[in-house]
């Protein structure tokens, strides 16, 4: 759900004619009609929530790799850095390639971090999570609190041009370029994800994913801070205007993903009997998070961009009720292809290329 969450807010910027670029330039022009406010409700259904669900569950699997290494009498962090410089380098391969909103170099660089405090005491632990967080949240009120005090001076939106999306070359080499430009928001990112990959590790380890007494009120407690305080308070932000930017995509997500994390924990506990038919395909995705993290945005960039079909341009005029279509469309491709492909493999495509050069010997120690 997570994967396929983020990538609806991901599809918006993709079916912008202009792409990511000219998303962001009419980002900051006020909605008109019933279009636009309906976009608005829709990116406010995913913008940032999933992400955050996404990195809490990062920070679970690290805690899975952490505890795994112990019973295994292995010393940590050990060779784990080596996987997050893979992870690093597969998101500048994405990057470059395929999608400026890449959020893998931001996991790779993060579990890097927390690799070196997911064994610290939960004293520790805490000691950084508020710290972190607490300055963190403070520069985001700050900056917004600056936006809005200010006199809207943005004007007009600049005229967007779908050249360019039309030349996949020259997107690579805009991207290449501005390296460092279009990667300003892991600035933003990382310090998020190192307080989220914490508390998820923690969650595991206070037993939010188990049927007990103890897991069951955590979960309840998730559900209220993320459904009753942190969703009434981002839908109110999502349609405040572009000055709420930071606050709607980064402070408020994370609340509603806690949320998010318990009403599925709960619901998944409850369902017993063999997946049907949705929770297969779903299962298969999570099976395949990466592979299909990407091949998603492959896809949609195929379908939208000039260089590709051209979609984006030809149903300019049909946003946004076209993209909750093309959303679906894909996400179901990619059901489809995790589904089929698990048949054959036990990992994913990338997940086999990273299982390969960070584990080289054990696999060659199975054949």
């Amino acid at each position: 759900m997570a994967i396929l969450g983020t990538f609806g807010t991901n599809v918006f910027l993709f079916a912008h004619p202009g792409g990511p670029a000219g998303f962001f330039q009419d980002f900051v022009g006020t909605a008109n009609g019933l279009a636009e406010h309906v976009e608005i409700g829709l990116r406010v259904l995913s913008n940032g929530k999933f992400l955050a669900l996404l990195t809490i569950l990062f920070g679970v699997g690290l805690e899975l790799q952490y505890q795994s290494a112990r019973r295994r009498g292995v010393s940590w962090p050990g060779r784990y850095p080596l996987r997050a410089g893979i992870l690093f380098l597969e998101g500048v391969a994405h990057f470059l390639l395929v999608f400026e909103g890449d959020v893998l170099m931001a996991y790779g660089l993060t579990s890097l971090l927390v690799a070196y405090l997911v064994g610290r005491s939960d004293r520790v632990v805490r000691i950084v999570v508020v710290a972190v967080g607490g300055v963190y949240a403070t520069l985001l009120l700050a900056l917004t609190a600056m936006f809005v005090s200010q006199p809207d001076a943005a004007g007009d939106p600049a005229p967007v041009s779908p050249a360019a999306t039309a030349s996949w070359p020259a997107q690579v080499s805009v991207r290449l370029h501005e390296f460092l430009v279009l990667r300003g928001e892991i600035v933003l990112i990382v310090p998020s994800a190192v307080v989220l990959f914490l508390l998820g590790s923690r969650l595991r380890r206070a037993g939010v994913f188990e049927d007990t007494e103890q897991g069951g009120r955590l979960r309840a407690r998730l559900l209220v801070l993320g459904f009753a305080i942190g969703l009434p308070l981002n839908v109110l932000t999502g349609f405040s205007g572009p000055d709420w930017l930071l606050v709607d995509r980064y402070l408020l997500p994370p609340l509603v993903a806690l949320g998010l994390l318990a009403l599925v924990t709960h619901l998944g506990l409850r369902m017993r009997e063999r997946p049907g038919t949705i929770r297969s395909g779903l299962i298969a995705v999570g099976r395949t998070a990466l592979s299909c993290y990407v091949l998603q945005n492959l896809l949609v960039g195929i379908l939208c961009y000039g260089w590709g079909f051209g979609l984006a341009e030809r149903f300019a005029d049909a946003r946004p009720w076209w993209i909750v279509g093309l959303w679906a469309f894909v996400g179901l491709v990619n059901v489809a292809f995790a589904t089929v492909w698990l048949r054959y493999f036990d990992r994913g495509p990338l997940e086999l290329l990273m299982h390969r050069l960070y584990a080289p010997r054990r696999t060659a120690a199975t054949r």
